[in-house]
């Protein structure tokens, strides 16, 4: 039989996630019968799958450790290649990792993504304090992979918990620096317009219609040509790319989105102006600190390449206004 005791870090953890983490050798659907016939308990008393776990609970699982824990003495994957030279820390302490992340890397691997993530970067660097409690150090919100800029990484498991609502319930505020196509008509607005979920099966599109949600980007122009604009933007919520999609949407796309953009003038924006890549820098997060809710700011300047291309398109490459929307 084995036996766990829950500690402060796994506060608020489901049964069946803490299971499916600890006992990785074990088909979930197996620990789910084992919890349905009992052979797996808390304090005791019968579990359920969903319940939330507390400090000191007891789990107690009946089975032979071999059975349970599979054979500990195959080889692990070797760890991805890393280069730790990428690694621009902005700040640290024992609960997060705030960097400066490069364009060109994603933020966990995925498809067609198989090493050189944020998650392969953080975990090298932190070595074994890169696991706690088993919790992994992961990035604690979404930048996509072309963004460069301000990224947060919880290193330990309440971190993460409070980042989740921080960001589901958009208490962090995050300022991005934007090159788009043309010259907008108004000074500063608000993009308040409905994107549709990004990551919508389609039989929830077929059972109950395209789902649409609520964003809204506000902007301020800091500088702009006949041919291109120079943006600061907030965002009042957080969409799958919400900023490329709101420009590309009122006729502005981003400068370089391969995805939302307009591919001639990104052809003209890298033969004139040698953008090579995405112009979307996340400058500033500000949020409450998971230890004791105190204000954090993270900052990071543009990127030495675009302040680049700002001076080729005859775009002033002044900082944006201090306090500016």
């Amino acid at each position: 039989m084995l036996e766990y005791k829950v500690s402060e870090d796994h506060i608020g953890v489901r049964l069946d996630k803490f299971l499916k983490k600890t006992l990785a050798s074990v088909p979930f659907s197996h620990l789910f019968k084992m919890i349905r016939v009992k052979k797996i308990r808390v304090n005791g008393k019968r579990a359920k799958p969903e319940q939330e776990l507390a400090a000191g609970d007891v789990i107690t699982v009946r089975g032979t450790d071999e059975q349970l824990l599979g054979d500990r003495e195959r080889k692990p994957p070797p760890p991805p290649v890393v280069d730790l030279s990428e690694l621009d820390i902005l700040y640290e302490d024992d609960w997060i990792l705030a960097l400066n992340k490069p364009s060109g890397m994603a933020a966990h691997t995925g498809s067609g993504i198989t090493g050189g993530t944020v998650v392969d970067v953080v975990r090298a660097y932190l070595g074994n304090k890169a696991e706690r409690n088993g919790f992994s150090a992961s990035p604690a919100h979404r930048l996509d992979r072309e963004t460069s800029g301000v990224i947060i990484v919880a290193k330990r498991r309440p971190a993460m918990v409070h980042f989740t609502e921080v960001f589901t319930e958009h208490k962090a505020k995050k300022r991005y620096l934007v090159l788009v196509k043309g010259k907008l008509q108004n000074q500063s607005g608000l993009i308040d317009l409905p994107l549709q979920e990004h990551q919508q099966t389609a039989e929830s599109r077929d059972r109950r219609g395209i789902n649409m949600q609520e964003a809204r980007t506000r902007y301020q122009v800091v500088c702009q040509t006949s041919h291109a604009s120079y943006v600061q933007c907030t965002i009042e919520t957080g969409r799958t790319h919400q900023i490329r999609r709101h420009f590309a949407a009122i006729g502005h796309p981003v400068a370089g989105d391969p995805k939302h953009g307009d591919f001639a003038f990104n052809r003209e924006a890298k033969a004139q102006w040698g953008l090579k890549r995405l112009f979307l820098h996340s400058t500033r997060l500000e949020f409450p600190h998971p230890e004791d809710n105190r204000k954090m700011v993270m900052e990071a300047k543009l990127p030495e390449d675009l302040v680049d291309v700002l001076k080729r398109s005859g775009l002033d490459q002044k900082a944006p206004p201090p306090g500016a929307a």
